[in-house]
């Protein structure tokens, strides 16, 4: 279903389009639809967004009034838009967001500009993308009318229902919270109407409702697919084939159609260099991209998503089985070589079609059987992988060496919290070639996918660098060094550190240096989480032959995992589009890594970029970003909602729990065991007056002088549990 973004992004700048044109890029044939998109052409004419000639012709006006932005609600009522460049956010009165909701994408108007430090004011003059088709809320009745109120208090208004879903009025006892579709906005004096699609009981610890319900909660409805891929034999049958090679796939996920893995393969030569393989599945070869559905299978459905007892793959089930590495079973995979020199240094590459076989998968328990031994004899563990230990302890090696070449260029290692909930082991599980965050899990013998990490970068980091060669566009993420944190300011917020220190030159500190003046563990813990909520998003960007990029760090354009997410895919599309076209280059091997200053001409024709301009088009890009922000946040909403199940069965109970952040309206404090924080509200704490001093970041008693500040260990007591909001409640206890 269209809507006003794509009505917008089909007329574009500079561009005149014809009426049936337009239908026919926005995939419009039924007179109802075009109904509708003619009153939202009148709209967005009456609105001087676009034009209309004589010959029912549309171009979009530059108009330099409006601006695109996202709108974000407190829970307080405050209302912005946040522009999609860096500019100042836009305050909106609440009478002027003209049922704009929480997350939606808008054009803002600016009616009185910013002064004094305080931001400019503006109304939104038009909703171009609802955020929130579906609901969470609660049911309730007013003035006899059934009403669905959002569980979510960033969203002013309330959804009118049909008489007959009164029965899922809310119970406190069961949590039964309904899940709501919009079939009618909000707009002038009409309520939003809507009609309960499912019900959620919360009040038992069901697997499947949990999932849901914080799926829901972030806006990732996952529901039958409406679009289907077009699954095709590969057709590139000329293969070098490296079936006779011992493959291995370090692998840790447990969980039903968990993200297909790559193999790795070491060829060590007599004088100690050495060629390291990484053969990833042949996924882009196998669907048919020419399809007229290829974007509508994408649409809202960019990855794969973790649940408690299985994963939502984004791609089909039969395409997953059809490109899986099964042990001992040949199959299909586009692979790179790496050239390396004894001290390991990259100093050549090249890509090629293959034919593998896995050998064995590397586990955890074989790992962790090979970390402990101490004598020469050979564990149950060890013995059906005997003949592959050397290949497999180089393997290890190489992972070693390349973080630590990853870490002296800039990047930063941070562990992982303890989990002890036996359900979200599979959310703690190391996901490689995540490039959303500046940071590293440490490489971790209990945890065999930690040792293809820094492989794998270095992998998407040569596809970064051969596809900007060959002035190809890739998907990217972007790093930088870590020199935008204020280390002195999280020092002086943590107050972790109370040694005697040499700054630098200019007054600051390295974190390498932070770290080992922090010594207790749990203050190492602290700064962990202080470095991980300061640390910035990286968004994916479509990188142009024209920009330039010297200034980033790292660029990586992953391919390795593409049954992950769209943009491995995407970028793997463009690999396969490679082998295609090399044809036109019978004398140049344009797969080998100096190969491009051979090449004088460009390596796709106009017909072969058709694909690749639908895929790497900014619009499904940003789409892309809003996803993954969405994911990101439901895999951090779900570990706390089951661990706020445990903490719900000791209510009541007394723990000794340490202070991890300081407000002027109480303590954070993080149970043991779970690791997850609680409040204790400034309100309970009744044996004394206490001030919040934001200069010593603490809490202090006015006649007691008692403090309350970041790393104590204070005696607290659960009182209060809501799983709605994923909150626990906590209070002091004298003991």
């Amino acid at each position: 279903m269209f809507n006003t973004s794509h009505i917008i992004d089909n007329i574009k700048k500079d561009e005149i389009v014809e009426y049936k044109k337009l239908c026919k890029l926005l995939k419009i044939s039924k007179k109802n639809d075009k109904d509708k998109l003619n009153i939202a052409l009148d709209a967005l004419e009456k609105l001087e967004i676009i034009r209309k000639n004589d010959k029912n012709e549309f171009e979009n006006i530059k108009n330099e009034n409006h601006i695109s932005a996202k709108i974000r609600c407190s829970s307080k009522g405050y209302c912005f838009a946040v522009r999609d460049n860096s500019n100042e956010d836009i305050y909106i009165k609440e009478n002027l967001l003209n049922y704009a909701w929480n997350g939606d994408k808008v054009l803002v108007r600016i009616i009185k500009e910013g002064l004094r430090r305080r931001s400019p004011e503006g109304v939104v003059d038009c909703v171009l993308e609802r955020e929130n088709k579906i609901l969470l809320a609660k049911v309730e009745i007013v003035n006899d009318k059934v009403y669905a109120f959002p569980i979510d208090d960033r969203i002013l208004a309330k959804i009118i229902l049909p008489n007959k879903d009164k029965k899922y009025l809310y119970n406190p006892e069961i949590k039964n919270i309904v899940k709501v579709e919009i079939d009618i906005f909000p707009i002038a004096q009409e309520e939003g109407k809507g009609h309960v699609i499912k019900e959620l009981k919360l009040n038992n610890d069901n697997d499947d409702d949990d999932d849901e319900f914080v799926l829901s909660k972030n806006n990732i409805n996952i529901k039958e697919r409406e679009a289907y891929l077009e699954i095709i034999e590969p057709e590139m049958e000329q293969r070098l084939d490296l079936t006779t090679e011992n493959s291995f796939m370090f692998k840790s996920w447990k969980n039903n159609n968990s993200p297909l893995l790559p193999l790795i393969q070491i060829n060590i030569n007599k004088d100690k260099t050495s060629k390291l393989w990484i053969h990833v599945n042949s996924i882009a070869e196998r669907i048919n991209f020419n399809s007229k559905n290829i974007l509508e299978y994408f649409n809202d459905n960019f990855e794969s998503i973790p649940l408690t007892t299985n994963w939502y793959n984004f791609l089909e089930e039969r395409l997953i089985n059809n490109a899986e590495f099964k042990i001992g079973e040949k199959n299909k995979a586009i692979s790179l070589c790496i050239s390396l020199s004894k001290r390991k240094d990259i100093i050549d590459w090249s890509f090629h079609l293959t034919n593998v076989k896995c050998k064995a998968v590397i586990e955890n328990k074989y790992l962790e059987a090979l970390n402990k031994r101490k004598s020469k004899l050979t564990s149950k563990i060890l013995q059906p992988y005997e003949k592959y230990e050397e290949q497999i302890k180089s393997i290890i090696n190489i992972a070693k060496v390349f973080r630590n070449k990853q870490i002296k260029k800039g990047k930063y290692e941070i562990p992982r919290e303890i989990n002890k909930i036996k359900k979200l082991d599979e959310f703690y599980i190391h996901k490689p070639c995540e490039y959303s965050v500046d940071y590293f899990e440490p490489i971790n013998t209990l945890d065999p996918q930690t040792y293809i990490s820094p492989i794998l970068f270095e992998a998407d980091a040569i596809w970064y660098q051969h596809s900007k060669n060959y002035n190809l566009r890739n998907i990217s993420f972007y790093s930088n060094n870590l020199d935008y944190l204020n280390v002195n300011e999280l020092i002086k917020n943590s107050q972790l550190i109370d040694n005697n220190f040499e700054l630098d030159d200019e007054g600051n500190i390295l974190l390498e240096t932070l770290f080992n003046h922090c010594k207790d563990e749990n203050k190492k813990r602290i700064l962990n989480k202080y470095l991980i909520n300061n640390l910035r998003t990286n968004k994916a960007l479509i990188f142009q032959p024209q920009d330039l990029d010297n200034k980033y760090l790292f660029a990586n354009s992953p391919w390795t995992l593409p049954s992950k997410d769209f943009i491995n895919l995407a970028n793997q599309y463009n690999i396969f589009l490679m082998f295609k076209n090399s044809k036109r280059f019978k004398h140049i091997n344009i797969f080998k890594k100096d190969s491009w200053k051979k090449v004088n001409t460009k390596l796709f024709n106009i017909s072969s970029l058709k694909i690749s301009n639908l895929l790497f088009d900014s619009s499904i890009l940003e789409r892309y970003n809003t996803f993954k922000a969405k994911s990101n946040s439901y895999i951090s909403n779900i570990i706390s909602l089951k661990k706020i199940r445990e903490a719900e069965k000791l209510v009541g109970e007394k723990f000794k729990g340490l202070i991890i952040t300081v407000q002027s309206y109480g303590l954070f404090v993080e149970l043991p065991k779970l690791f997850i924080e609680g409040l204790v509200h400034v309100s309970t704490l009744n044996d004394d007056w206490y001030e919040y001093r934001s200069r010593q970041n603490l809490l202090i008693g006015r006649k007691s002088k008692n403090t309350f500040q970041v790393g104590d260990l204070v005696d607290i007591k659960i009182i209060k549990v809501d799983i709605l909001k994923y909150q626990i409640d906590l209070e002091l206890t004298n003991n």
